[in-house]
């Protein structure tokens, strides 16, 4: 028997939302009390008093990781018990979906069977597939003459500052907690103002499994406050930073200001989609692109917002585009069926059809939307738009948007197609689409991209990793490599040999 579908509005309206920070093991207001207004971008209902953090309140979230960290209660433990923690925390993930999914929904306006299926769930795994990696990881023993013994280990740094965007609050928390966590650090996690309520909830979840106080705390505030404070504290050993790449160098900055940390930057993209006209399925290359780019309303780093299409098959390709538009349009997120929701606040809506305006005063022209829509309801949507006639010079092409905005251009030759599409600052991904196996891996090659898909779109998985080249940013989320983000490595040399 089937279960019946969940009324997510009644949900909506039975979850009590708690603002205030989460520091050593406790849930607090503030020092200063300060707090702000969260309303949701779906129709503007007011959520939660959240709690301002300041620097006093970093501070303390600091100390108590800190102090967790040295008196060894959760990195003495062994792997092992590690894994079982972490394991317990996945479960209570998903025993708690649906509430889960319903306050992502809430707070940035996504539709909330996409946060159930994808943003809650993938968390889940995330942090399981981390928990069973902890101890079928092992170190090394280097090769040494026979009077000695060389052993290179890892260890956990210490403190772990995590800051997160907005667009994939559980998501973007789960590939850093994942990873820092099990390796034995502590963490203070800095959520997005925008979208606090899921983090303050997963610690709470994190606290149930059987996590030792102290060893992950949440401090939510504005990023010129708490966020900035994180990253210039002197006791943090390492920052994982995901968002703008504009913020991305203040993060640098504020490392060289402070203890030299380590600063690992997920930055931002504009990420190019090549479509050959050696490609027999174009209407199954179209549908991927608006599927991607409309995902999430296209508040995805890695969302392929750049087409490039051969000039033999760009009509048929546009043809299928706009007809896949309509599948696209903005609905209540809350309904259970939408495709695209809510854009997070008022100011990515204004960000968003401002773009849409200096794409049409540089002469590209619309094929489909360009409007906001829903205006009614309160909430901040905006229509699936998709431009044609663009040049790669044009703001539309060069800049991140982080919108339902699609950018398509025509190419002739398949140098023209790599040179446009590494025509940019960002490298985070790219799409090929051939049919020809030798010109899918030589482009494939030649695009300067931290993943290239070949005839699809993000159907990767956390085995391997995610990251970009140029200013798309450095280090790597996800797979094993995410280790080596939160982990020491340390060269003990041994002399073995037998005293005169």
């Amino acid at each position: 028997m089937n279960k019946p579908a969940p009324d997510w509005h009644a949900a909506a309206k039975a979850i009590k939302m708690d603002g205030r920070a989460l520091i050593n093991g406790q849930r607090v207001p503030t020092t200063s009390g300060e707090t702000f207004a969260k309303h949701s971008p779906i129709d503007g209902r007011p959520l939660a008093e959240i709690a301002r953090g300041r620097e006093a309140d970093v501070d303390a979230a600091v100390k108590s990781a800190r102090a967790a960290f040295e008196d060894g209660r959760w990195a003495g433990q062994p792997p092992a018990a590690r894994k079982k923690v972490l394991r317990a925390f996945a479960d209570k993930l998903l025993a708690a979906r649906e509430e889960l999914a319903v306050l992502e929904s809430l707070d940035m306006g996504k539709p909330v069977q996409q946060a159930l299926a994808v943003d809650v769930g993938s968390s889940a795994r995330t942090i399981a597939w981390y928990a069973e990696a902890v101890d079928k990881i092992y170190d090394e023993v280097a090769p040494t003459p026979s009077t000695a013994l060389a052993l290179i280990t890892r260890e956990p740094m210490g403190v772990i500052g995590a800051i997160v965007p907005w667009n994939y609050p559980m998501l973007m928390a789960s590939w850093k907690l994942g990873p820092a966590l099990v390796s034995g650090n502590s963490v203070v996690l800095k959520p997005s103002e925008k979208s606090p309520l899921t983090a303050l909830r997963m610690a709470e979840l994190a606290l149930e499994a059987g996590l030792p106080p102290g060893v992950f705390n949440v401090v939510p505030g504005y990023g010129h406050e708490a966020g900035e404070a994180l990253a210039l504290h002197m006791d943090v050993d390492a920052i994982g930073f995901t968002g703008s790449t504009r913020v991305g160098r203040r993060m640098l900055d504020y490392a060289g200001r402070s203890n030299l940390k380590r600063v690992y930057n997920e930055l931002g993209g504009k990420s190019a989609f090549v479509v050959f006209d050696d490609y027999a399925d174009i209407q199954r290359a179209a549908q991927t692109v608006a599927g991607s780019i409309f995902y999430n309303q296209g508040e995805s780093c890695n969302a392929p917002s750049r087409v490039f299409v051969h000039e033999k098959v760009a009509d048929e390709f546009l043809a299928c585009v706009k007809n896949e538009t309509t599948k696209y349009q903005p609905q209540d997120p809350l309904s259970g069926h939408a495709e695209m929701g809510a854009l997070v606040d008022e100011g990515q809506l204004k960000t968003v059809l401002g773009y849409i305006d200096a794409g049409a005063s540089e002469g590209a022209k619309l094929l489909a939307g360009g409007k906001r829509a829903l205006t009614e309801t309160g909430g901040y949507y905006v229509e699936p738009t998709v431009f044609i006639d663009v040049t790669n010079q044009m703001r539309i092409a060069r800049e991140e948007i982080f919108g339902p905005v699609l950018s398509v251009i025509r190419f002739k030759t398949e140098e023209e197609a790599i040179r446009l599409a590494n025509d940019s600052s960002y490298g985070l991904q790219a799409s090929v689409w051939s049919d020809n196996l030798s010109r899918a891996h030589r482009v494939a090659r030649a695009l300067r991209a931290g993943t290239v898909h070949v005839n699809q779109y993000d159907e990767d998985d956390i085995t391997v990793p995610f990251g970009g080249y140029k200013q798309s940013g450095n280090g790597r989320d996800k797979s094993l490599h995410a280790f080596d983000k939160y982990t020491e490595l340390k060269t003990t040399w041994i002399r073995i040999d037998a005293h005169p």
